[in-house]
């Protein structure tokens, strides 16, 4: 069936294409089901591959190309100060979405999936109505559906976006590399966007409305991040909110408010990253028994159904955490279910990670909230400056953490701060699908230098003798 031409029905519906989305066509199309996903995109991919986690890992690759040009003189490698040719870096980040998202494109063919793009709202649990890009309109009957819509970020309350104004999507066209940026919010977007600007050569300052960068993270890998920081950021500001902004031809002047008072900072561009909520309006819900919790995301049980039993919720919209891994799993678990299989949603561990430099990465319960929670544990703390692979690198800003439970010994948590954290935090997933005990980490044999041998030492560092391993 041609793009763009509405299919009377559905044996299964997907409304998003993004990574939730589109996983979750293929999975229910390898089952056997005749799968119609419907979105407004050229080619599938979402925010994550259009406009979130791609284009900024290719920003971000290029701020570690930067960082380790400067940084090689301490090891007695001398480079003349790199020149950003910012139109090819904006070309080469489209190039790698065009591929990623081309491919997509040609597997939603080889699948024989009907893609319609457009938007869609329910008439009711078994009709949607469908509006394409074109202006063509069309009902469309279903018998299951799964909603993907995803998220879009927060601005500050009556701020709109502009060319100075922007948020992280108008960060990640990158325009050009201004020589002030203000980034209001200090979480992983933020910081991530924050990183690759000032390794580019703007002088970034940071606005927390908390006490603490990267509310939710363990302590102990913030400090190590935000010491680097320190060094890379004009200024990281805590406790300070954003009381006004007026933008102006050569700027923008923000008033910035803190338990001092108030003050004026001129920027030549503001980047608002507070946060994203979820794509839940204009979907048709209230002609459904769908209502959305107090947090404003669709209620959905272990199967990933909604109240509406044959229509499913999975992605950002359906709750915390908003991550595209996250999505995946859930996708697998309604396309299973929508084709009459028995699947269940419930991961022992969501791994967590933040691409800044050094990358920060946690799966499980951290020590923050165990110790808010005020439960036993017991915690191995290793730093990096004496392993062997970090100084080799020229490196040792890192830690590993394992949080395990003192009467079991089970993994309950694991973390990791320092180069390539968000690779190895996957071996600490997999320990607590697995139900692994500290003892188990001990006894896999970890390949010799690598920065995976820290998992080893710190779980060695563990190691009680009086109890018997």
């Amino acid at each position: 069936m041609a793009e763009n031409t509405i299919p009377a029905t559905a044996q299964l519906v997907i409304i998003g294409a993004g990574p939730g989305g589109y996983a979750a066509a293929f999975k229910a199309a390898e089952l056997g089901l005749e799968v119609t996903l419907i979105d407004p995109e050229a080619n599938p991919g979402g925010v994550c591959l259009h406009r979130g986690c791609i284009p900024s890992k290719s920003l971000l690759h290029v701020a570690k190309l930067l960082n380790e040009a400067e940084e090689a003189a301490d090891i007695g490698v001398k480079f003349t100060k790199p020149k950003v040719d910012v139109d090819r870096v904006r070309e080469w980040k489209d190039e790698v979405i065009g591929k990623l998202t081309g491919g997509l494109a040609a597997k939603v063919k080889a699948k024989k999936l009907t893609y319609v793009r457009g938007m869609a709202r329910f008439k009711n649990n078994t009709t949607l109505q469908v509006t394409t890009v074109d202006g063509a309109e069309g009902e469309m009957t279903f018998e299951k559906a799964i909603l993907a819509t995803g998220s879009r970020p927060f601005m500050l309350p009556g701020i709109e976006a502009s060319d100075r104004i922007v948020n992280s999507t108008g960060a990640l066209e990158l325009p050009d590399v201004p020589k002030s940026l203000l980034v209001v919010g200090g979480g992983y977007i933020g910081l991530e966007l924050g990183s690759a600007y000032a390794a580019m050569g703007s002088k970034v300052s940071v606005v927390e409305m908390t006490g603490g960068l990267l509310p939710g993270a363990d302590r102990d890998l913030v400090s190590v991040l935000k010491r680097r920081l320190d060094k890379k950021f004009t200024a990281i500001k805590m406790n300070t909110k954003v009381a006004g902004l007026k933008e102006t031809k050569t700027g923008v002047t923000v008033t910035l408010e803190d338990k001092k008072g108030t003050t004026e900072e001129k920027f030549d561009r503001v980047l608002i990253s507070i946060g994203r909520k979820p794509n839940t309006e204009n979907l048709g819900l209230e002609n459904t028994t769908i209502e959305l919790d107090a947090q404003g995301f669709v209620p959905v049980d272990g199967q990933r159904r909604t109240p509406e039993t044959n229509i499913f919720a999975i992605g950002d919209i359906a709750g915390e955490p908003m991550l595209a891994h996250k999505a995946y799993a859930e996708a697998h678990v309604a396309a299973a279910v929508a084709a009459g299989r028995k699947a269940q949603y419930d991961p022992r561990a969501i791994p967590a990670v933040v691409f800044t430099d050094p990358e920060i990465a946690w799966c499980g319960i951290t020590e923050t909230e165990a110790r808010a929670q005020k439960l036993k544990v017991k915690t191995a703390k290793l730093p990096w400056r004496g392993v062997g692979r970090t100084l080799t690198l020229g490196r040792d800003d890192g830690i590993t953490k394992i949080i395990t439970d003192p009467e079991t010994d089970r993994v309950l948590g694991i973390a990791v701060a320092g180069p390539g954290a968000g690779e190895l935090i996957a071996e600490g997933v997999l320990a607590m699908e697995m139900a692994c005990v500290s003892e188990d980490l001990r006894h896999t044999i970890h390949p010799h230098p690598t920065l995976s041998e820290t998992i080893y030492e710190a779980a060695e560092a563990l190691f009680d003798p009086k109890a018997g391993h």
